[in-house]
């Protein structure tokens, strides 16, 4: 029986040591994959960005100021208080202590306030529907989330790109944004400021770029089937190569109107990138206000109820006034 037992506990030691060696292993191989991640939202590369990361380690080394003593007391106490411990103070009876009542709601309660006070004035400055001072004019980009690509208009130059933004270096870009179908978001990291995109709503984003460089931009919002390859290269160049990437996007050959943009709406997954010239000039307005399919715009549909309402109005006043009856006005519109 003793030789069985030593063989057993020794399969069970050699189990135990392939064991953490299988773990030693794992972690070994999985350190250079793990070296090629990066914290883009903590490298910005834009004004905006910078503040976000700003913002960030201010926020979060408020939170370490009762993280970190925790931290230390809860070895310290464990140490101090240990049944070996002799010379520990052993107080059964104890419940209460001013001084510990004081620090454990004072110090959060002024963490708090502080908090409170960075927040409030960072989410006031950070708006995104604030503009970038400086003294380059800005430029406008209007954007549309389709299933599953991006759809840049500038209205400006005339041109419209899938899946490429094009940026010039040190000027602010304000972006429109709208979507076709579902709510996504709009995302590139390294420049800042998520922002939603909805059907039917204009929401607007000022970014800027402050050095050169390919930035990835991401959909931050599952939106189905295709959302993981829905991403964008976001190209910041020198104001020269941008008008440059300009004219290469005027001398395309594919122009988007109505009937070019609703095909390119259908659903599609790893769209490639294409460049668009003769861009349809209300494009982005129709997009907004769903005047795609030949339906209705809902802007055009706004203005037509107020126009009724308003011929409604008038009727009712002037039945009033000759003394006819109203009767047939709420039959009339209780059938609207």
């Amino acid at each position: 029986m003793s030789f069985l037992t030593r063989a057993l506990s020794g399969w069970a030691g050699a189990d135990r040591r392939r064991s953490r060696g299988g773990v030693f292993a794992a972690l070994a191989c999985a350190a250079p994959v793990l070296s090629g991640c990066q914290w883009d939202v903590m490298d910005p590369a834009g004004p905006i960005g910078s503040q976000e990361k700003s913002l960030i380690l201010i926020a979060t080394s408020l939170m370490l100021i009762v993280v970190i003593p925790v931290l230390i007391m809860t070895v310290a106490f464990a140490w101090r208080y240990r049944a070996s411990n002799e010379k520990a103070t052993y107080k059964p009876d104890w419940e209460h202590s001013n001084q510990i009542e004081l620090v454990i709601w004072l110090v959060p309660c002024l963490i708090i306030i502080a908090l409170g006070a960075v927040t409030w004035v960072s989410t006031h400055r950070l708006d995104p529907y604030n503009h970038i001072e400086s003294k380059a004019k800005p430029i406008r980009v209007d954007v549309v989330s389709l299933d599953w690509k991006w759809l840049f208009i500038y209205p400006d130059q005339k041109v419209a790109s899938v899946n490429a933004l094009a940026l010039p270096v040190g000027v602010p870009v304000e972006f429109h944004l709208t979507s076709s179908s579902v709510m996504n978001s709009f995302f590139i990291p390294r420049l800042g400021s998520q922002i939603y995109t909805m059907p039917g709503m204009d929401t607007k984003l000022s970014l800027m770029a402050s050095q050169p460089g390919v930035y990835q931009g991401i959909s931050a919002n599952y939106s189905g089937d295709g959302f993981s390859d829905m991403s964008f290269k976001a190209t910041a160049m020198s104001p020269a190569d941008f008008a440059h990437w300009v004219q290469a996007a005027q001398a395309a050959h594919n122009s988007l109107d109505m009937a070019t943009y609703t095909k390119l709406a259908a659903p599609s997954e790893k769209a490639p990138v294409i460049l668009y010239s003769q861009v349809e000039p209300a494009l982005y307005h129709e997009i907004l206000n769903h005047c795609t399919g030949g339906a209705n715009c809902g802007g055009a549909m706004s203005g037509s109820s107020m126009k009724t309402g308003s011929a409604m109005k008038m009727s009712m006043l002037n039945s009033a006034g000759s003394g006819q009856t109203t009767a047939p006005i709420k039959s009339h519109t209780k059938g609207l």
